[in-house]
C-alpha cells in the first residue's frame, strides 16, 4: 500500500492556495484554471488513495463516474492553459498591440474560459466514442477512466494534448524572439502595454509554461507508447461499447507488473505538475510580498497589535501577478 499517496496529493492541493489569491485579484483566466484543475485532480488522486488503497471493492459508483471523466477533462486542460498563456505572452511582447485595453482584456478571458472549460467539457464527452466501458477500479490508485485503445483513440486522447503542447512552445519561441529584438527597451514595452507585467514576471509566466509542456509532451508520449502495447483495431460502435456498464477490477496481487509500474509513473503525473506550478509563483519576489502583507493584516486585525506604516512599508504592497 502506497501510503504516502493521501499526504502528498492533499499537500499538493494545499500548496495551490497559496498563488490563489493574486491570480485571482488578476483575474488570470489562464492560470486560474490551472489551479482549479490541479486542484480537483490531486484532491481525487487522495481520496481514491483512502478509499482504495488496499481493496477493488465497487463502494460508490457514481464518484468513480464523474472522476474519471474529469481526469479525461484535465488531460486537455493543462496544456490548452498553458497555450492561452503562450498566446498572452506573445501578444504582449509584439509590437501589434500598443495598450491593452478593458475590452481586450475581457475578450481574452472569454476566450481563455472557453480554451481552458469549454473544450476539455467537449472532450470529455467525445470520450465516450472510445470509451470501451464505465470505468476501471485499480487497487491502490482508485477510479481511472477506460479507453478502448485504437486509431481513433490516439486522435481523440493523444493527438490534442500533444498539438496544444507544441502549439505552446511555438508561441514561446515567438515571444523570446520578440524579446530578442527588444531586450533593451523590453522592460519600458512592458510597462508602456498596461499589462501589469514586470520582466520577471513575464519570464516566470514563460518558463513555466515551457517547463509544463515539455513536462507533458514526455508524459503524453509515454502514455501513448504504453497504451498502444495493447492497441485493437477499430471494429463497430457495436462491439466497442459492448458490456458498457462493465467495471473491471485491477487488485494488485493479479495486475503484472509493469503495468504495476506504469499507473505508479502515471500517478506521479498530477503531484510532479502542481509542484513545477507552485515553484514558478508561491516562491517569488511577489509571493513574499503577499505573504508579508497578509501577516501585517494579521497582526493589525487579528491580534490587535500596532504595526507601524514604516514596517508594513517594508513589506511592500500587494503586487498583482498577471
Amino acid at each position: 500500500m502506497h501510503r504516502e499517496f493521501p499526504p502528498i496529493a492533499f499537500l499538493a492541493a494545499l500548496l495551490l492556495l497559496l498563488p490563489l489569491p493574486w491570480h485571482w485579484r488578476a483575474r488570470n483566466v489562464a492560470t486560474l484554471s490551472m489551479i482549479l484543475w490541479l486542484f480537483v485532480i490531486n484532491v481525487v488522486y487522495g481520496v481514491d488513495a483512502i478509499i482504495w488503497g488496499n481493496n477493488v471493492n465497487i463502494v460508490i459508483p457514481v464518484w468513480c463516474d464523474i472522476t474519471s471523466k474529469i481526469i479525461i477533462g484535465a488531460n486537455f486542460a493543462l496544456p490548452s492553459a498553458c497555450l492561452c498563456v503562450c498566446i498572452h505572452l506573445e501578444r504582449v511582447a509584439s509590437v501589434r498591440q500598443a495598450q491593452t485595453t478593458h475590452s481586450d482584456k475581457r475578450r481574452r478571458q472569454i476566450f481563455e474560459a472557453i480554451m481552458c472549460f469549454g473544450l476539455p467539457i467537449l472532450f470529455m464527452g467525445l470520450h465516450y466514442i472510445v470509451q470501451g466501458h464505465r470505468f476501471d477500479i485499480i487497487e491502490e490508485y482508485g477510479c481511472r477512466p477506460t479507453t478502448y485503445v485504437s486509431i481513433p483513440a490516439v486522435f481523440l486522447i493523444w493527438v490534442p494534448p500533444l498539438l496544444l503542447a507544441t502549439l505552446s512552445l511555438g508561441f514561446a519561441a515567438a515571444a523570446f524572439v520578440h524579446f530578442m529584438r527588444r531586450r533593451i527597451t523590453f522592460a519600458r514595452h512592458l510597462e508602456s502595454s498596461r499589462n501589469g507585467l514586470t520582466t520577471t514576471r513575464y519570464f516566470r509566466l514563460m518558463l513555466m509554461a515551457v517547463v509544463e509542456m515539455v513536462w507533458n509532451i514526455l508524459v503524453t508520449s509515454y502514455t501513448l507508447w504504453f497504451s498502444m502495447l495493447g492497441a485493437r483495431p477499430w471494429t463497430n460502435w457495436d462491439d466497442v461499447h459492448s458490456n458498457f456498464s462493465r467495471i473491471d477490477l485491477y487488485a494488485t496481487a493479479f495486475t503484472p507488473q509493469i503495468v504495476i509500474t506504469n499507473y505508479y509513473v502515471v500517478w506521479w503525473v498530477v503531484p510532479a505538475s502542481t509542484f513545477i506550478f507552485v515553484a514558478f509563483f508561491a516562491f517569488g519576489k511577489d509571493a513574499v510580498d503577499e505573504y508579508k502583507a497578509c501577516f501585517v493584516w494579521f497582526r493589525r486585525t487579528v491580534l490587535r497589535q500596532t504595526v507601524s506604516d514604516s514596517t508594513a512599508g517594508s513589506f511592500g504592497s500587494i503586487p498583482v501577478a498577471k
